[in-house]
């Protein structure tokens, strides 16, 4: 995470310092055509049939000015075409790898071609709708340009090196095609166009149902379909099949069309293709044809062109050796310096890192201990105030149980405590009553206990008497 963040950093400072880095717009569905990049089409009227919702049109940006406009098929992540116009070509041709964050997230802030590894984690479902690097990886293909970056200038050149500009070619084809295409171009097509700027160029391909680690379709047919849109105009379409790296056939635009999607028409009207001058078409074919077969193509037919031709190729032959080797020794030179300034800013690397890793340690050390001698600081007058307090509070807690205890004794009533001092008068005054009574108890008790002894023993007698008298005959008197 904090290496992503650096890199984002560095991304940024980049953006600030060096104003031309590379930008492009993915065209919403409610707008015309490909917006500012519809220059780059004859009449500025784009390319009509490609309708799939998948169809998504890019004006390609480079230094905030359209450099070339793309059609990217989302489903088999490659272009379906990318229309340019030719350029004075660079001397140096630099790779340098962008790929398009708002074919994948449309919502995000970012409305420019960026490096993937600076966004990565910060653009949602990246790679759902577009081919990475990560897909040509290990796969045996090359990033095949189908905007080659040999027919443009150098800021037009290095906004083809995105991600939605290429097609997975095997590297002999790629070469070939690029080769093929490059002369074509400037041999062929440029000489026999009266103003360079009204020769516009589509390159394209068909996609195919193989797929690079099952995501991004290798195209069964390239294709290049050419308008001079002039007082003279003339179109030409060429075709490659992939399946053959040395196949180049030439055609009518109407006819490459057939082999497109139906309804698909490249130029408004064909660009002429049904006016054009027969000798012009003728012209063109040849040197196509030339180039075709290995031939180099020449604006002149007289002797001297073909002898100074031959003068060329036979000191280019001699040379080659030579011009090899100054160019490996060139390769190995700047290998070396790449090396040398890659070997400096590792030991630049770890040396600040290790810096800033102790700097960093040391603050975070200070900072603790800054922190724990405050917090301590802060503790003592915390802690007396405490003890204080609680002194305090147990003097009044004594307090409070002295005034407790002596309202509770004042609460005790007079007469109470009165009766209480009397009770040991009173209790020994009492004893002679007490045992006068009991004397006079145990005397009632007894006389009780006699009375009803005679009691019981007279009716003892009174019933004898009368039993006898009830059952014994009566007898005299004396009896």
């Amino acid at each position: 995470r904090e290496w992503t963040m650096k890199t984002s950093i560095v991304f940024l400072l980049c953006i600030s310092v060096f104003p031309g880095f590379s930008q492009g717009r993915v065209v919403g569905k409610d707008e015309t055509g490909f917006a500012e990049c519809n220059v780059f089409f004859p009449g500025q009227i784009p390319p009509e049939g490609f309708t799939e919702p998948f169809h998504v049109k890019i004006c390609q940006q480079y230094n905030k000015e359209p450099r070339f406009a793309t059609l990217y098929s989302t489903k088999d992540k490659i272009p379906l075409y990318s229309a340019f116009k030719y350029t004075k070509p660079a001397q140096n041709e630099e790779e340098n790898w962008l790929v398009e964050p708002q074919i994948d997230d449309p919502e995000n802030d970012l409305h420019e071609m960026v490096h993937e590894a600076n966004i990565d984690g910060t653009v949602a479902n990246l790679g759902a709708n577009q081919a990475l690097t990560s897909d040509y990886v290990g796969s045996g293909y090359e990033r095949g340009l189908l905007n080659p970056s040999l027919l443009n200038e150098e800021d037009f050149q290095m906004a083809t090196y995105t991600l939605t500009n290429a097609v997975p070619l095997s590297p002999s084809l790629s070469k070939s095609w690029h080769r093929d295409i490059g002369r074509v171009v400037e041999q062929a097509l440029v000489p026999h166009c009266s103003k360079k700027d009204h020769l516009y160029l589509l390159a394209g391909a068909i996609p195919s149902s193989v797929r690079v680690k099952g995501k991004v379709s290798v195209p069964e047919t390239l294709w290049l379909a050419a308008c001079c849109d002039g007082p003279e105009g003339w179109s030409l379409g060429l075709v490659k099949k992939t399946n053959d790296e040395n196949s180049l056939v030439d055609l009518m635009v109407g006819e490459l069309e057939k082999q497109l999607l139906a309804g698909v028409h490249l130029f408004k009207g064909n660009c002429g293709e049904d006016n054009q001058s027969q000798e012009k078409t003728e012209a063109i074919l040849q040197a196509v044809s030339q180039i075709r077969s290995g031939e180099q193509v020449g604006t002149s037919d007289n002797q001297e062109a073909k002898d100074s031709s031959l003068v060329r190729k036979v000191a280019g032959i001699i040379a080659t050796p030579f011009i090899k080797l100054l160019e490996l020794l060139i390769y190995v030179f700047v290998k070396l310096v790449k090396f040398v300034f890659y070997f400096l800013w590792l030991v630049i690397k770890w040396v600040g890192g290790t810096v800033l890793d102790g700097v960093y340690s040391l603050w975070n050390g200070v900072v603790s201990y800054l922190k724990a001698i405050s917090m301590v600081l802060i503790s003592i007058p915390y802690d007396v105030g405490r003890v204080i307090v609680n002194i305090f509070l147990g003097f009044l807690q004594i307090v409070q149980d002295v005034a407790s205890l002596t309202y509770r004794i004042l609460r005790m009533p007079v007469g109470f405590i009165l009766h209480l001092a009397a009770f040991p008068y009173h209790s020994i005054c009492a004893i002679p009553s007490v045992l006068k009574d009991m004397a006079t108890g145990i005397k009632g008790t007894f006389s009780l206990v006699i009375d009803a002894t005679a009691a019981l023993l007279h009716g003892f007698y009174y019933l004898a008497g009368h039993i006898v008298k009830r059952f014994v005959p009566k007898g005299s008197s004396d009896d």
